[in-house]
Parts: C-alpha cells; sequence; structure tokens
C-alpha cells in the first residue's frame, strides 16, 4: 500500500476543510473507531514479525502526520472563527452605556439626614450614645427608679451578661429610647454649659404590629439654658415640622400628659386631613375637614434628671422632645406598614428608595432670622 499517497491525500483534505464542523468529520473518519488509519494499525496484529517492523512505523508515522496537521488546523480555524466574531461585535462607542444596577437610600437613612439638616439650621448638634446600656442610664437617671410603674410602660429587652460577659451588677438593656444619649451628652458638659443637641439612632422594644417592631428609630431633642419655657419648645417643634413637611400651615396643639423625665409633660399633635386617600399633615384640627393626630412626646425637663445630669434646676432648666423617624417617614412619604421597612424587599426599596445622587433634600434651611 502506498502510504505515502495516502498521507498526502488526508493532508490535502485537512488542509480544505472549511470549518470545524467539517474538520471533526475528517478526524473521525481518519481517527475514530472505524476511520481508515485506526483500520491500518488493526492489521498491525496480523503481520509476521519482519512485516510488522517494516509497516508498522510507516502507519505510525502516517497517523502521527495527520493527528498533527489535525491539531494545527482546528487552531487555525478557532483563531478565525475568534477573529470574525471580534469583528461582527464591535461597540459602537457613541451609544449611550447601559444603566448600571444601583442601590438606592432607605427612607429612614433620608429622614434622619433631613432632620439632622433642619435642627442644624437650629443651632443643634447630633450626640451618639450606645444600643447597649445599662440600668441607670436608661432608667434611673430619668426618673424611673426600680420600683417606678413607668417602667412597665416600656417592653424591654435584657441581656444576659453571664453570656454576654458583661462584668456590672447592673442589668444591661437594649435601649429603649436614646434619652440615655441625653444624659451622657449633661454629664461631658459638667452640668455648667448650655446644651442643644439631636440623639437620633436605634431603639428597641419588644413590640410587633402595624405600627410598632422590635427594632425601630427616635429622634430626640434637649435644650439646657437659664431661660428655657415652653414657649421655647412649641416654637422649635412647630419650625421644624414646618420644614420638614415643606408646609407652613403646621398647626401644633399641646395637651397635658405624662412622662417620668419632664414636668410638665404635653403631648403634642397636629392638623391632618385624607387627600387620595392618604394622611397629609397640615392646617388646623379645627377647620372643616381637618382632624387632629398625635405626633411625639415632650415636656420641660424634670428637676431629678437635671440633677441626674449634673445640673442644678434652680440655676438651670430645659426642654425635651421624641419623635419616631420610622413614623414620619410613613407620613411624608406615604408608607402605611412600619414592618415593611425591615423587610429588605428590592421591589418596596426601589419604589420608596432615593437615588444616591438626586436625594430630596432640605438646603434651604428653615428661614430662621438670627
Amino acid at each position: 500500500m502506498d502510504y505515502e499517497s495516502l498521507g498526502a491525500q488526508a493532508l490535502q483534505q485537512i488542509s480544505e476543510a472549511q470549518n470545524l464542523e467539517a474538520l471533526e468529520a475528517l478526524r473521525v473518519g481518519l481517527l475514530g473507531k472505524s476511520g481508515s488509519i485506526s483500520a491500518l494499525l488493526k492489521t498491525l496484529g496480523g503481520m509476521s514479525p519482519e512485516e510488522r517492523q517494516t509497516t508498522g512505523p510507516k502507519i505510525h508515522a502516517l497517523r502521527e502526520g495527520v493527528t498533527n496537521a489535525l491539531a494545527d488546523k482546528k487552531a487555525a480555524l478557532e483563531s478565525a472563527a475568534l477573529e470574525a466574531k471580534l469583528a461582527a461585535e464591535t461597540v459602537d462607542l457613541t451609544l449611550p452605556a447601559p444603566e448600571a444596577p444601583r442601590g438606592s437610600v432607605h427612607p429612614v437613612s433620608q429622614v434622619m439626614d433631613e432632620l439632622a439638616e433642619i435642627f442644624a439650621d437650629l443651632g443643634f448638634a447630633v450626640a451618639t450614645g450606645p444600643e447597649i446600656e445599662d440600668d441607670w442610664h436608661n432608667f434611673t437617671a430619668l426618673n424611673m427608679p426600680e420600683s417606678h410603674p413607668a417602667r412597665a410602660m416600656h417592653d424591654t429587652f435584657y441581656i444576659d451578661k453571664a453570656a454576654s460577659g458583661y462584668e456590672t451588677e447592673q442589668d444591661m438593656v437594649l435601649r429603649t429610647h436614646t434619652s440615655p444619649v441625653q444624659i451622657r451628652a449633661m454629664l461631658a458638659a459638667g452640668g455648667n454649659k448650655p446644651l442643644r443637641i439631636i440623639a437620633p439612632g436605634r431603639v428597641y422594644r419588644s413590640d410587633s404590629d402595624a405600627t410598632h417592631t422590635p427594632m425601630f428609630h427616635q429622634v430626640e431633642g434637649l435644650v439646657i439654658g437659664k431661660d428655657i419655657t415652653l414657649a421655647h419648645l412649641k416654637w422649635t417643634l412647630e419650625t421644624m415640622l414646618k420644614a420638614f413637611f415643606e408646609r407652613d400651615d403646621i398647626v401644633l396643639r399641646l395637651r397635658p400628659s405624662y412622662f417620668p423625665f419632664t414636668e410638665p409633660s404635653v403631648e403634642v399633635d397636629t392638623g391632618y386631613s385624607y387627600v387620595d386617600g392618604r394622611r397629609v399633615v397640615g392646617g388646623s384640627g379645627d377647620d372643616a375637614g381637618h382632624s387632629w393626630m398625635e405626633l411625639l412626646g415632650s415636656g420641660m425637663v424634670n428637676a431629678h434628671v437635671l440633677r441626674a445630669g449634673g445640673y442644678d434646676p434652680a440655676e438651670w432648666q430645659g426642654f425635651a422632645f421624641g419623635v419616631g423617624v420610622d413614623r414620619l417617614a410613613m407620613l411624608k412619604y406615604g408608607m402605611n406598614d412600619l414592618r415593611a421597612f425591615f423587610d429588605g424587599d428590592a421591589r418596596w426599596l426601589g419604589h420608596y428608595g432615593f437615588s444616591g445622587l438626586d436625594v430630596p433634600t432640605l438646603s434651604g434651611g428653615v428661614g430662621v432670622q438670627a
């Protein structure tokens, strides 16, 4: 058999293959189980030793030559296919880039920023404190001693001191309000400086329904001075709410109430009405079509709290207030279920969240005249 002619014919066929599919068909026809070269290799077993010695190297050389030619041709065809694909898939740089997925600012974060901006215009600093508090800062210093019935108003999460490693005789709790920050700020001031702070942050109570969650957010405010009155409190809250809701028709009603850390204490109501099925803050509750809604609690700082913070109540006095950030967000931006704030549903965040590049701000300020 003319092995050289057979090899030349195979190499010619390989060189003329137009694509990878045709090349694979040639490989199977030559080197597959039933291929022509494979059939030649099978004949070696029936040859005499002398024939095998002379014919074997020719058949093996034929197989090796065909194998190398197939590999070279496959590499050439793959390279040509890649170049053709790249040429066909050129990028038009004049087209706008596809929009990349973006996160959003959570409504709670947005409202926190808005409130911080408003109170900054009013001269308030931001104060922070630990979320795991001791019993004295969270209750006792705020005029709630161990036997005080007001403690029952707080559904408290207590910390297992043995498991958490706290070495203290006091009970440790997840703070039930940000009021402990007020005590820490007063103590840091040494009892002899005016104070004007807000204390935003997370707080914890064992409660869960459409308007309550075990973790929520508060902003509390504290002003200490020598001539502070309830009128200053009302003006501050009215100014803050007008700026936050961006309405000039905010009207407040102060109702006597009870909080252990303030005396006198007042609940603050604001007028509201329904517009397109949504509760909108604004207008007087005495006007036709408007009602009153309780919004926050406040009052003049109790003398016992002033003493706990190192201030002499005979010389200093002040006011304090607290409002739920989540509730303000619901009222301003139209949510109706507090639990959705913490579900992490990307669809909800996509609807109610704010772009980090163009979030609404209150950069116009609160219009306070110096």
